[in-house]
């Protein structure tokens, strides 16, 4: 298995966010020595400057190891400014652009891999709403536009590359919420497997769970590294490996006692690569 993803999520900067467990996952990112580090939303409580600078703190210090590429999650858009008006998205996401680029969905490119993220990170939108008023701004959803842009470029890239999905709501229903993450979520899991991702990072949760979407999409859904924790789970984080044949998920957990996260359960899904044969000839030549 060669080295690859450390996933982290829901990190929530500010009067939530647990100092011990970062400086631990600063301490030990470098020993991992991942090919990039994902932080799949919620990077802060309040969408606050403050809170965003903390974050890029972190952020800093993560990129001497590897390159770091981050997503908003529903906390850290300002969705007061406009809700349910048209064209005022670009000032929901206005401090999360100053802080970590214009890119709200980015894409990376590298040696094995393709990363391309999907904003499902709305705030109060029509495609979120849900019956129930306790899902205003925290419900997710995702757009048609926006598979299908991941979708094109998943299917621009080498077929060796492991194609990963983030976003940041879950996309499988967490085992203690019982909730799911997204609104519309078995439209938005056909569109899932029709995109043609292997592996699909998120959170929100805040609960760790690693399986597989229609028995086709790996799923990492990484645990909080805040004190906002669901019954007696501890924080986690996810470190995934692959080959050609595999992906591998190893969960950290955090031990109280010692104050460090130590690797628990261990997590092999069989690789369901997609492969065009006429695309593979091309590219072998």
């Amino acid at each position: 298995m060669s080295s690859g993803i450390v996933h982290l999520s829901d990190l929530h900067f500010g009067s939530e966010a647990d100092l011990a467990k970062i400086e631990a996952v600063e301490e030990l990112v470098p020993d991992l020595e991942p090919r990039v580090t994902v932080i799949s939303g919620d990077l802060t409580l309040r969408a606050r400057h403050g809170e965003f600078m903390a974050v890029r703190g972190l952020i800093r210090e993560l990129e001497r190891t590897a390159p770091v590429f981050v997503i908003p999650g529903n906390h850290d858009v300002q969705w007061w400014w406009r809700p349910l008006i048209p064209f005022g998205g670009s000032m929901k996401y206005r401090k999360f652009s100053r802080y970590f680029g214009p890119v709200i969905a980015p894409t990376l490119s590298i040696p094995g891999v393709i990363i391309a993220s999907a904003l499902t990170s709305h705030g109060i939108a029509w495609g979120s709403l849900t019956y129930s008023v306790g899902d205003l701004a925290v419900k997710g959803h995702l757009s048609r536009g926006e598979i299908e842009r991941v979708k094109a470029r998943f299917a621009q890239a080498d077929a060796q590359q492991l194609k990963v999905l983030v976003v940041h709501h879950n996309v499988l229903r967490g085992e203690v919420s019982g909730r799911m993450g997204l609104a519309w979520w078995k439209r938005a899991q056909r569109r899932i497997v029709d995109s043609g991702a292997e592996l699909v990072l998120c959170g929100h949760d805040h609960q760790e769970l690693a399986d597989q979407l229609d028995g086709k999409v790996v799923v990492s859904c990484s645990g909080t590294l805040s004190t906002r924790l669901p019954g007696d789970r501890p924080a986690a984080f996810h470190h995934l490996y692959w080959d050609d044949t595999a992906i591998q998920v190893e969960q950290y957990m955090w031990d109280m006692n010692l104050c460090i996260f130590r690797r628990s359960n261990v997590y092999a899904f069989a690789r369901n690569r997609r492969v065009d044969e006429a695309k593979v000839s091309a590219q072998l030549g």
